[in-house]
């Protein structure tokens, strides 16, 4: 077969198993085995294929993708903020969602002082405490996770790509020191109840742990606001990824702790995505 055919085998082979994207996953997964780049393959469209070990690797890997094995974790990684992170079924996927969230936070940090240590929360990947790092250049970053097999990963990233983070395993803040400038965290807040509805690439496949954020989904929003004004220096930010249904829920908290100037911005889709608020001089 051809080029154009192999993609196309693809594409048939994950539309009958309902696989959303079908196209570009199916040529995602060509491109992976076959080693072509897209400019290559337009130009050779036509281009007779003879490469029977690159054949069956991508027809193991289209088996995998109709089994609804996330694509990323088929490939091993996934782009954020410009930068290439490795992602296993340790940690989950970063997601343009925390991108539109991490975007906003550098928006509102224009009009403050430049925050020059950062503590991420929850940090999975190390896809925010990487990319704030990389962006902010802050003297200290940290970031921690209570899952040693997530540490294991975002360490990895960080010696890829920003070695000046430091990752350390912490239930919350139980192993936290210091005082930061910004605290920022993406937390489990999906409820128990929705966690058992949630499309399968997520639910068999990416980490409960992550992704669990108890009965009401508030959990860890509690824990990290009732403890974060210990971490904070004066007028620091505290910012979350919140589920599109918690806004003023997580605002409410925050408020009840004394933050100040606390916000809900939207994503891109026009839903609650993020809520932020400062640590009061002589907190």
């Amino acid at each position: 077969m051809n080029r154009r055919e192999w993609v196309l085998y693809g594409q048939k082979e994950l539309e009958e198993a309902q696989i959303e994207n079908a196209s570009g996953d199916a040529w995602y997964l060509f491109s992976e085995c076959f080693h072509i780049s897209r400019e290559d393959y337009l130009f050779g469209m036509t281009d007779e294929i003879n490469d029977k070990e690159a054949e069956e690797r991508y027809k193991e890997l289209i088996q995998k993708r109709k089994e609804h094995v996330p694509l990323q974790y088929i490939l091993g990684t996934q782009e954020f903020m410009g930068y290439t992170f490795k992602v296993t079924p340790d940690v989950l996927i970063p997601r343009a969602d925390t991108e539109t969230v991490l975007e906003e936070v550098l928006d509102q940090l224009k009009q403050s002082k430049k925050p020059d240590t950062i503590l991420d929360i929850c940090t999975g990947s190390g896809c925010i405490a990487i990319s704030l790092a990389l962006i902010l250049k802050p003297e200290v970053c940290v970031g921690t996770d209570i899952s040693e097999k997530a540490l294991k990963i975002a360490k990895a990233n960080g010696e890829n790509l920003a070695p000046m983070v430091k990752f350390i395993q912490s239930d919350l803040f139980e192993n936290v020191t210091g005082s930061y400038d910004l605290i920022i965290s993406n937390p489990p807040y999906i409820t128990t109840e929705e966690c058992g509805k949630l499309m399968p690439e997520v639910k068999d496949y990416e980490p409960m742990l992550a992704l669990d954020g108890k009965e009401d989904g508030l959990y860890f929003y509690k824990k990290i606001i009732k403890e974060a004004k210990n971490y904070l220096n004066p007028q620091g930010m505290l910012a979350f990824e919140i589920g599109y249904d918690q806004g003023e829920a997580v605002k409410n908290l925050m408020e009840a702790q004394d933050f100040a100037c606390v916000e809900i911005k939207k994503d891109l889709a026009g839903l609650d995505r993020l809520v932020f608020g400062f640590a009061r001089e002589g907190e």
